[in-house]
């Protein structure tokens, strides 16, 4: 899963939420198993609360009670972690009785730290005792009347209640962690395999995209069904519109070429019959125009019927090397020299998504023209550029010269239909406007700059199977 992903996007948003229930709920069960834990701890010294408040009623008036055996040794042994302590609140001095185990301090007072009392009149409460230790106290209050007031309490280390939360909150942290990694693992899979969809839907749009199918083919949920349908439809219409586009520039193209070629004729055969008639020259000369002009926009509509539905897949190096060595027997006369990158680069795996034709046209254009206007030696070479992102690859065929090159205004009127920037020279100017054309056509782009070897570099960009 990348960043920016659907398939991301679920897992962590799922992942959060999935945290703060399995936190939430290990809060909430922590927290219910400590009050149970210091309800039955409570509990347990209220059994003896109750024994020394028994012993407190029963004691003879104006003496301090004298709690009997409480049952548990604890009680005995000095800074055990086990104390009882009675207080008379009453009266002009305040008198203390404490267990054995509390042989220094006292134990302080809930009612003096305005604990909460129950319904029942006990109070429970932490607190510190001796050697700082963290008590659990509970205390009542028992009054009788004229025989005193007292305060009595019990108290217990708090150890016992923290070991057993602790315990406690160490397995329940591992059953929640082992619960969060299934949780993980059943989310993963669910939002994969969810998500399994739209990577046919993918794959079908690149096999669409690389002339390998028509149209999404396919069972799809019935969420992203009515998208394959939208995508079908919409690759229809554009065929339509490309069909009709190139249907229409046709039949006005072939509607024309048959009256420009009768004004051709009969404007040569008057020129010829009166070499100073100037008006037939001129006719002749724009028929020939309009008669270029035609054929441009029949070759631009076979390209855009070829380019709308590419089936097709060719090598790339096979056809560089042909055409270069082609070119270069043609111009041998005039000593330029063409040369080409060797085989690794020109990448003998390499493979063009088109038509032979048009990157023979497209190849056959650019080396001409560079082979027109070099002074010995022109160079051709090849160049991969993998795509990012889920991009499509693309590759790059550089042509260079050393001729006079171009200025940057040369280059944008050598790109213009039917401009030549210097009539000594053999051709119509629709050399450079039919490579631009074509590599638009299949998603590329034509660039020039300076070259290294002092002359112009044609850079032109093309879609790679």
């Amino acid at each position: 899963m990348r960043a920016r992903s659907i398939a991301l996007r679920l897992f962590v948003s799922a992942t959060v939420v999935m945290v703060a229930v399995l936190l939430l709920t290990g809060f909430t069960l922590s927290s219910l198993y400590r009050g149970a834990v210091e309800r039955a701890f409570d509990q347990r010294l209220d059994v003896y609360l109750k024994t020394i408040v028994a012993d407190v009623a029963n004691a003879p008036a104006g003496t301090m009670p004298e709690p009997t055996t409480l049952g548990d040794p604890l009680f005995n042994f000095p800074i055990s972690g086990w104390y009882w302590q009675i207080t008379r609140l009453d009266g002009a001095a305040r008198q203390v009785k404490t267990s054995r185990s509390l042989p220094e301090g006292t134990l302080p007072l809930l009612v003096e730290r305005d604990e909460r009392a129950e319904l029942s009149g006990l109070r429970e409460a932490y607190a510190r005792g001796p050697s700082q230790q963290n008590l659990r106290v509970v205390e009542r209050i028992v009054d009788l009347g004229e025989d005193g007031r007292y305060a009595v309490a019990v108290a217990a280390d708090a150890g016992e209640i923290e070991e057993e939360v602790a315990g406690f909150n160490n397995s329940l942290a591992v059953t929640l962690a082992v619960l969060g990694a299934a949780f993980l693992l059943t989310l993963l899979f669910q939002v994969l395999f969810g998500l399994r969809p739209l990577k046919r839907m993918l794959a079908a749009l690149s096999a669409v995209r690389a002339g390998r199918a028509d149209r999404i083919e396919g069972d799809y949920p019935i969420e992203i069904a009515p998208l394959a349908a939208e995508v079908n439809a919409l690759i229809e219409t554009n065929r339509e519109i490309v069909e009709r586009a190139r249907t229409h520039v046709g039949n006005l193209a072939h509607a024309l070429k048959t009256p420009i070629s009768v004004l051709q004729n009969e404007s040569t055969r008057a020129a010829g019959l009166n070499p100073d008639d100037g008006l037939a020259a001129k006719v002749s000369e724009q028929a020939q125009i309009m008669k270029g002009q035609v054929a441009h926009h029949l070759e631009r509509a076979r390209m855009a019927a070829r380019a709308s539905v590419v089936t097709s897949v060719e090598e790339v190096g096979p056809i560089v090397e042909k055409l270069a060595g082609t070119l270069a027997k043609v111009y041998r006369t005039k000593g330029v020299e063409v040369e080409t990158a060797p085989m690794p680069a020109l990448m003998p795996d390499l493979r063009f998504r088109g038509e032979r034709q048009d990157l023979e046209e497209i190849l056959g254009n650019l080396i001409d023209n560079a082979c027109k206007w070099a002074e010995t030696r022109v160079r051709v070479a090849v160049e991969l550029l993998p795509g990012t992102g889920g991009q499509r690859d693309f590759f790059e065929i550089v042509i260079d010269d050393d001729g006079p090159g171009l200025t940057p205004a040369q280059q944008s009127q050598a790109l213009q239909r039917g401009k030549r920037l210097d009539e000594t020279k053999p051709g119509s100017g629709l050399g450079l406007s039919i490579v631009t054309e074509l590599a638009a056509l299949y998603g590329g782009a034509l660039a020039m700059e300076r070259a290294p070897l002092g002359g112009l570099r044609c850079r032109v960009r093309l879609p790679a199977a």
